[in-house]
């Protein structure tokens, strides 16, 4: 049996996978798109019986490939290529890139430019040399934050460098615009050296903020972000530390309270070790949970008393006292599984040994431990949470760094402290509780109806309350802990000015 996609009027369109007849062992498809703009090469790496030619020497962006997968496998090839394909094409279509600078004064007439540049810049200077503080009213200093990375962890790519995860960093940027109007330089620096890294991004105070690390390998972010902390002035924030540890924070806390559970009490098992495990874990304790109560497993096993092999300061933070050794064991009784490994390491058995009323938070990208329909089916009484969009309950920190940096900058704050992050938690479990969720955000995922239960343990992120809510929390802890500089003295106007941010952010990227 064989089918030729139709041409449709964008030549790189490509075939949909709808198109793929239901039931056939062999199919032949053209594809009109050249293979290199498809990442064709590396389709072809993953599925050796996928073969491509080209159709014609004249028209090198027609080929066909040909293969004996079955109808369902052959959707999510194709799938695969189209969204691939559509990628490739958000990135390079118009200005390359995803982001731009703009200019926020007038620039229309020689007096602007007077007044922009020589001779009237001199005045602010002499101004800020004088006072320091008033860098924030008259540059943009306030409101800017440095998104920053050395390439060795990005998303589930690995160490692929400075220069490959720069989209990832203009990513962090269109989400920091999108949610909270905070401006974004990303900055990839190419050094594997801690120390030099630290000596860079220290060296930049003047022009930033806030620092947000990004997708930093551990155990050498740990020390990265412990230097910043130590010797800036400017709130400096790891997100993927502590971005996954506040949010799954505010679903552990929902979770349990579902479940009818004291997080004091909860026996917690993590599968992983790195930087947001740790984190998450660290976050878990300030929350209420007990530290003799979680236990870490890696790719070595149990994270144990006495154990050497792949050991780290920030593991033995956590070994347990324990003859347990593998993840099945750790698991069985366990109250709280908290996946940040990779995916389908977790059996239904494992999860059916759990306590009752087990909380499953599977947070693997892009493929969870165990998938939504399979915890829910080993056990139907679990509340389950997962890092994709596609089913209830997704951990996505886009939930949590654009708020909490909104609140820290609003208040000038000099740090980013425990009882900040404690309190974007709190803020974020509190919304989910609330109900009456905008009719825009039911609207934007399709369902008539949210309410607080099993389903629905934290907000979404497209939620406009978010930004209120949180941010007005991260700034009232801040100043409360007295790291803010600028304390806000009329909370009642802030919440306000955030209500009107959060309208005109709507508009943004519709």
């Amino acid at each position: 049996m064989s089918e030729r996609a139709e041409k449709l009027n964008s030549p790189s369109l490509g075939p949909s996978p709808n198109r793929i007849p239901a039931l056939t062992s062999a199919v032949h498809y053209s594809i009109f798109d050249s293979p290199k703009r498809l990442g064709m090469s590396t389709l072809l790496r993953e599925n050796q019986s996928l073969i491509y030619k080209p159709t014609a020497k004249h028209d090198p962006d027609l080929f066909s490939f040909s293969t004996t997968y079955p109808a369902q496998q052959l959707r999510k090839v194709v799938s695969s290529m189209t969204e691939k394909q559509e990628a490739l094409r958000y990135h390079s279509e118009g200005r390359p890139g995803k982001i731009e600078m703009s200019v926020s004064k007038p620039c229309a007439t020689q007096r602007d430019l007077s007044l922009a540049y020589t001779p009237g810049v001199a005045e602010p200077c002499r101004a800020i040399r004088r006072d320091p503080a008033l860098a924030t009213q008259y540059t943009a200093r306030g409101n800017l934050v440095a998104v920053v990375t050395d390439g060795s962890a990005v998303l589930g790519l690995g160490d692929i460098g400075p220069l490959a995860g720069k989209p990832v960093m203009e990513g962090k940027g269109v989400l920091f615009k999108r949610f909270a109007d905070i401006d974004v330089f990303d900055l990839e620096l190419d050094t594997k050296n801690a120390d030099e890294f630290i000596h860079i991004v220290k060296a930049l105070e003047p022009t930033f903020g806030g620092i947000n690390l990004e997708d930093i390998k551990a155990p050498e972010c740990f020390a990265i972000e412990e230097a910043l902390k130590r010797e800036m002035n400017i709130p400096v924030f790891h997100d993927d530390q502590h971005g996954t540890a506040i949010i799954s924070g505010a679903a552990l806390l929902n979770a349990a309270a579902l479940q009818g559970k004291e997080l004091s009490t909860l026996k917690i098992v993590f599968s992983g070790a790195g930087a947001a495990a740790i984190s998450c874990a660290r976050h878990y304790v300030q929350l209420g949970a007990r530290r003799e109560n979680i236990m870490l497993v890696d790719s070595k096993g149990v994270v144990y008393r006495g154990r050497t092999e792949g050991m780290n300061a920030q593991k033995e933070e956590f070994a347990a006292d324990t003859p347990l050794r593998t993840l099945a064991e750790a698991m069985e009784g366990a109250d709280v599984f908290a996946g940040l490994s990779m995916g389908g390491l977790v059996s239904s058995d494992m999860v059916k040994s759990m306590a009752p009323k087990p909380i499953v938070f599977a947070m693997a990208n892009p493929d969870p431990e165990i998938s939504y329909d399979e915890a829910r089916e080993a056990a139907p009484d679990s509340v389950m949470a997962t890092g994709r969009s596609d089913f209830p309950n997704q951990v996505n920190n886009v939930l949590g760094f654009p708020f909490i940096f909104r609140g820290a900058l609003d208040v000038e704050a000099s740090a980013i402290n425990e009882a900040m992050k404690v309190a974007a938690t709190h803020a974020l479990a509190d919304l989910a509780r609330v109900g009456d969720v905008p009719r825009s955000v039911l609207d934007a995922y399709g369902v008539s109806l949210l309410e607080f239960g099993p389903e629905y343990i934290i907000p979404k992120p497209m939620d406009p309350r978010v930004l209120v809510e949180e941010s007005l929390a991260v700034a009232e802890a801040a100043m409360k802990t007295g790291v803010a500089r600028k304390p806000i003295e009329n909370l009642g106007a802030y919440r306000r000015r955030l209500e009107i941010l959060s309208e005109k952010l709507q508009s943004i990227g519709t």
